[in-house]
């Protein structure tokens, strides 16, 4: 009678044992499918049309999005729910990591309206938060971006910085409709906490407000940006030859901004660059590059850039890579127009922008250059914000404790 009490125990325990490594495999499971590096962009039309992409620790079957209209969501379960089907799929990164890539795009939104969303695997346990967007109204004619450049970073200390840099430019622009981000978001592609942490910081906004990127130098290595563009769904519209996702064009308002990537395949965004500025009718023609033609110093490798910049009078540039503040005289043909003070008028010049670093990484002031109308190195986190109202643009540079350091206006 001993022995089978014993025997009882050793099973009861053995059932118990069982029972807990169970549970602690579906909370590992239920882990590995929870959300996170969540990112909105633009894709198709911003009117109609939002995209996601998050990961996942491990990859899963499904890349659903819920969709319900209105901000405050009870419940996703009922009959106005949208659910949009993605695709699920994984990348490998630093050569022994497998996770899971999600992407999924809503279109046939209406126009003007906020959607609060959650996204995941469908499992119980795979959701997201919710969150909530709002689509591009019909017809808007004033509308404000963020603009932001060199976020790299190889620390949670580093990325905090970025993420500060975030927290003001939300202060002076609560109302922003989107981040442009002028390439080098991390350090390093494969360094996956760099990643990590870079979208931790942003999440707070990125997942409402859509956050547009160039490709940098640290973004694209060798010719290789598969963890760079495994971050973001965005628009399949971009030079061929070119990696899918580093370059590309979207309209918001009365502007077009394009997205040129600096490292590669630059004969052929060209021709790209070209067609997407001689197709649009849109009054505001803005560039988006890493390594630019007037910056802390000068990149002569894209004088065909430049010449079209020229030709079809874009207004504006935004660069990275100096890791310091320069604006431009504008400039047309090499030459200084204007005086930099007064605001440019009737497309006479384009304005070249360094917004300095939104991370940690300064790099010491260049030369002044003939172009430089404010060329300066404070050490401090910048951002910019670019508002367009009608005929106007109005640019404003702060650093990231809120002093207003440079500003300047465009009319038409």
């Amino acid at each position: 009678m001993r022995y089978s009490r014993e025997l009882i125990v050793i099973v009861i325990i053995g059932v118990v044992v069982i029972a807990v490594l169970f549970a602690l495999e579906r909370i590992k499971a239920g882990q590995a499918a929870v959300p996170r590096d969540i990112v909105t962009t633009f894709k198709s039309d911003p009117r109609t049309s939002r995209a996601f992409t998050w990961y996942t620790d491990k990859p899963q079957k499904n890349a659903l999005v819920q969709l319900i209209k209105g901000g405050s969501p009870t419940g996703f379960n009922g009959n106005d729910v949208i659910t949009v089907t993605g695709i699920a799929a994984s990348i490998e990164i630093g050569g022994n990591r497998v996770r899971g890539v999600n992407k999924a795009e809503a279109v046939d939104l209406e126009p003007g309206t906020v959607y609060a969303y959650r996204l995941g695997s469908g499992d119980e346990d795979g959701w997201s938060d919710p969150s909530q967007f709002a689509t591009e109204a019909v017809n808007v004619s004033a509308f404000t971006f963020i603009d932001v450049a060199d976020s790299q970073g190889a620390s949670t200390t580093d990325f905090e910085l970025w993420g500060q840099t975030l927290v003001q430019a939300f202060r002076k622009f609560p109302n922003a409709s989107f981040i442009v981000h002028n390439g080098d978001l991390t350090e390093d592609p494969e360094n996956e906490q760099g990643w990590t942490d870079f979208m931790s910081q942003a999440q707070p906004w990125t997942s409402g407000i859509p956050l547009m990127p160039v490709t940098g130098n640290h973004d694209e290595v060798d010719k290789k940006a598969d963890v760079f563009v495994s971050h973001f769904n965005l628009p399949d519209n971009g030079a061929e030859k070119s990696i899918p996702g580093t370059t590309n064009a979207f309209d918001y308002g009365q502007a077009r901004i394009i997205m040129l990537n600096t490292e590669s395949n630059k004969k052929e965004q060209t021709k790209w660059l070209r067609k997407q500025l001689e197709d649009t009718d849109k009054p505001w023609k803005i560039i988006a590059l890493h390594r630019g033609p007037y910056g802390g110093n000068s990149n002569d490798k894209i004088g065909d850039w430049v010449e079209l910049f020229d030709e079809f009078k874009v207004d504006l540039v935004l660069q990275g890579h100096n890791h310091e503040y320069a604006r431009s005289y504008p400039l047309r043909s090499g030459k200084v127009i204007g005086d930099g003070e007064t605001p440019v008028q009737n497309r006479e010049g384009t304005v070249y922008i360094v917004p300095n670093a939104a991370g940690g990484k300064f790099n010491e002031k260049k030369e002044d250059q003939l172009y430089h109308k404010v060329h300066f190195q404070n050490g401090k986190q910048m951002f910019a914000g670019i508002s367009i109202d009608g005929d106007k643009l109005v640019y404003e540079a702060y650093d990231v404790e809120g002093s207003l350091l440079d500003t300047f206006e465009i009319t038409h």
